[in-house]
């Protein structure tokens, strides 16, 4: 992909490490000459590839990334990683080779030992499953944060490396940008790092190299059935995280179905928690009031401990998302006296989620909200959330990935179409795919609802919004379903610039809503 793409963060300090001791440390096998070779840096792109770089090629699904070793050489590679067939391909470069069965599959491994990331290491939190692992994420970063505790975060919508942020390229990134990533973070003394776990991340091995100290399951439901058999294979791909290998400890919230096969196949000791009252959970999450500006909530453990605070979003959804950032603190050693005092000080749970049910409206006029949530059980919780406290009618404006699981479009469709009064439909990202083709689809499935709401079809997105905001009145909610924190929009490969937030905003004002 190309244009308005995110630039990898790297340490500003890094000690060469000799390829002979790589070699000779992992068990390596190598061709050329690897004496006296230094590598201070890992890339699998060669766009990336810096003075003494470690270049790792892969095959890909057309061409093997060995075919431009050529081109890492003249970027300043030092030394090439890769399969046997990339090792004869990349011969005529002339760089050392070091050769292992899968290039992949030892990234993480090569990466930890380049950036040293396991030395002094900080604690690692990892969240897992369908929905709320963004939400979830920023939560417990913003816990840490209330209890002095320099943080590192790396979620789909940002990367947090103390005080400073700076936009995502992937959920989770490759593994040599992730530990490049934490490098940087122990430059500037973190101490906990909040990382979003795809199951795409686990497939690919891009938290390789890391052992997270407490895991977490937020729920299991239908997407990325592009990338994944079906359910089976995508719930064995988010298993991957509850292995001792991976992680130390775990929590598993068991509010989807496939929270208990979690806990049933788990081969690391994992704790329960529930917001829906099942009885097999050891914690308990207790709504105490929900609101349009918070949610208050009582977190109870089956032996007495109760926590009562509240959390920044709408929807009793994210109380559940704020609940389960707790209990994975108290899993990983945290006092529960500690952090329900400094939740008590600061009035609640001190978070921004970028993008995750964003009120981006005024007091005046109708309520607008932008979010990221692109499934069907994303769109059940957050319709219901905003049509909770809508006097009016709720709005819903939404578009589906191109190039993408296609499977779950009708789905969409269906549940945006039985939570609304008026349904937009529009386009998202095409990718290479026809909108018009995308946006037929999504109309068939919101038809299928009888009785259901008033449906119109409106390209692009900037007039969909604009369109919304026409017909919205004083006590309306809009709710514009997908794009949520991004900044562009993928068309032909192209990220064009493009924000929800900016277009909402810029509609409401000239509808004189400013």
């Amino acid at each position: 992909m190309t244009g308005n793409t995110p630039p990898v963060i790297r340490p500003e300090h890094v000690s060469p490490r000799s390829v002979e001791l790589l070699v000779s440390e992992l068990g390596l096998s190598s061709s050329g000459d690897i004496r006296g070779v230094e590598i201070s840096g890992v890339s699998v792109m060669t766009s990336e590839i810096g003075p003494g770089d470690l270049f790792v090629a892969v095959r890909g699904a057309h061409r093997h990334g060995a075919e431009f070793a050529g081109d890492a050489k003249a970027n300043g590679a030092a030394a090439i990683l890769t399969d046997a067939e990339g090792a004869v391909l990349a011969a005529d470069a002339g760089l050392p080779v070091i050769i292992v069965e899968s290039p992949r599959a030892a990234l993480g491994e090569i990466s930890r030992w380049i950036y040293r990331t396991d030395d002094d290491a900080p604690q690692y939190f990892g969240i897992t499953g369908t929905n709320g692992k963004t939400s979830t994420s920023y939560l417990l970063e913003g816990i840490l944060r209330q209890m002095g505790i320099t943080t590192g975060l790396s979620t789909t919508a940002e990367r947090h490396i103390a005080d400073r942020t700076v936009v995502s390229r992937l959920t989770t990134p490759e593994a040599s940008e992730l530990h490049a990533l934490i490098a940087r973070m122990k430059e500037v003394a973190v101490r906990a790092v909040v990382i979003e776990v795809s199951a795409q991340a686990l497939t690919h091995n891009r938290v390789a190299g890391i052992r997270f100290d407490v895991a977490a399951f937020t729920n299991l439901s239908h997407d990325h059935l592009d990338d994944y058999a079906d359910m089976e294979e995508y719930f064995h791909a988010k298993l991957a995280l509850f292995d001792p290998n991976v992680s130390r400890r775990g929590v598993v919230c068991l509010d989807s179905e496939w929270g208990q096969r979690i806990v049933d196949e788990s081969h690391i000791p994992v704790t329960t928690i529930s917001s829906t009252g099942d009885p097999a959970a050891y914690w308990q999450v207790e709504i105490d009031e929900d609101n349009p500006a918070y949610t208050a909530f009582t977190l109870r453990s089956a032996d007495g401990i109760s926590i009562s605070t509240r959390e920044p979003v709408i929807g009793r959804h994210m109380a559940a998302n704020a609940a389960l950032a707790i209990v994975m603190l108290i899993e990983a050693g945290y006092e529960p006296d500690v952090i329900a005092a400094a939740l008590e000080r600061d009035d609640g749970i001190i978070a921004y989620l970028p993008g995750r049910t964003e009120k981006v409206s005024t007091d005046r006029g109708p309520n607008v909200y932008v979010d990221f949530g692109h499934s069907p059980d994303a769109f059940e919780h957050t319709l219901a959330a905003v049509r909770r406290f809508t006097p009016g009618r709720t709005i819903m404006v939404f578009g589906a990935d191109g190039d993408r699981d296609a499977t779950k479009r009708f789905d969409m469709a269906r549940v945006s179409a039985e939570g609304c009064d008026i349904l937009v439909i529009t386009d998202h990202h095409p990718r290479f795919e026809d909108p018009a083709s995308i946006r037929a689809q999504l109309l068939v499935g919101a038809k299928s609802v009888e009785n259901g709401p008033e449906i119109f079809e409106v390209s692009p997105p900037e007039d969909a919004i604009r369109f919304a905001v026409s017909i919205a009145h004083e006590g309306d909610s809009i709710l514009w379903a997908g794009p949520g924190h991004q900044n562009y929009r993928d068309i032909r490969g192209e990220r064009t610039v493009y924000s929800a937030r900016d277009l909402a905003r810029a509609a409401l004002a000239d509808a004189g809503w400013a």
